[in-house]
């Protein structure tokens, strides 16, 4: 059944099936500055494990990362990250940011074990390749995205909660209504959706688009269950300087040099990634 939060039954159980018997455990959980900076580098916080697998979750949700900095995440440390994982399901706030993080890293543990290696993503939009002529819906505005999209020649309408940004502006068109996303040739969404419990309810738009790619630093699941919703790519962040990361996130400077923007694709087969290892 689908549900609001059928999702994260699904991510959970592939995520504890693969693991077996393996139970990692919460190594650190990084913050970026309080308060918020004010940069995309001060909007996500990370959960890292014993094995070195880095998850990212945004962090500005509500009052999360004032909540985290009071010091509830460093109280994780030791402790198993499944059932730390599993928060992001039944907990709720700030714990559910940390839960989701936790499913990020788990993931990223099993890529690593596995040799999964996703490719690099060709552009900011996870490969979403906008034609002139092709109507592309975008969940939330988020106005670096917005240019990649229009100087292509496509068509753009946003679908977006705030009502002061709804109407007209120069090259798309901002709604409220999220039935719009049903005339969308393809869509574009970034892993908020996972956080807020909206995204099967937007998937349900989705099922004229030739395309739906979820994006962002927090699209760092497997990729799978997404896959089988309808999501045709999923283009997230993997962290290669584990050390050169951490230092930036704590410090507020930019961390982007220390990843790469990746994306796993549902019609490359094997999860859309390239497998090095083992099966």
């Amino acid at each position: 059944m689908i549900g609001p939060m059928a999702i994260a039954d699904d991510l959970l159980t592939l995520i504890e099936n693969r693991l077996g018997d393996s139970r990692p455990r919460i190594a650190a959980v990084h913050l970026p500055p309080v308060p918020w900076t004010g940069t995309k580098d001060g909007e996500f916080g990370a959960v890292e494990l014993d094995s070195g697998a880095i998850g990212l979750s945004y962090v500005l949700l509500d009052n999360t990362l004032a909540q985290l900095a009071g010091g509830q995440g460093q109280r994780l440390v030791g402790q198993d990250a499944l059932a730390l994982a599993r928060r992001w399901r039944d907990g709720q706030g700030a714990e559910r940011t940390l839960g989701f993080a936790a499913v990020n890293a788990l993931s990223r543990h099993l890529a690593d074990r596995d040799g999964r290696v996703p490719p690099d993503a060709p552009d900011s939009i996870g490969g979403l390749d906008p034609q002139p002529g092709e109507h592309i819906g975008m969940v939330g505005f988020f106005p670096p995205l917005v240019k990649p999209v229009t100087e292509r020649g496509a068509r753009l309408t946003v679908l977006e909660l705030r009502a002061d940004l709804a109407g007209s502006h120069p090259g798309f068109e901002v709604t409220l209504d999220p039935a719009a996303l049903r005339h969308c040739d393809k869509v574009l969404m970034t892993s908020t959706v996972l956080l807020n419990d909206t995204l099967d309810a937007l998937l349900a738009h989705c099922r004229q688009a030739r395309a739906v790619v979820m994006i962002g630093p927090g699209a760092g699941c497997l990729p799978e269950p997404l896959f089988q919703r309808g999501v045709t790519a999923l283009g997230g962040t993997w962290i290669s300087d584990r050390a050169g990361f951490v230092a930036a996130l704590h410090s507020g400077a930019p961390w982007g040099r220390f990843a790469r923007k990746v994306v796993w694709r549902a019609d490359a087969g094997s999860g859309g990634g390239t497998v090095t290892g083992r099966p």
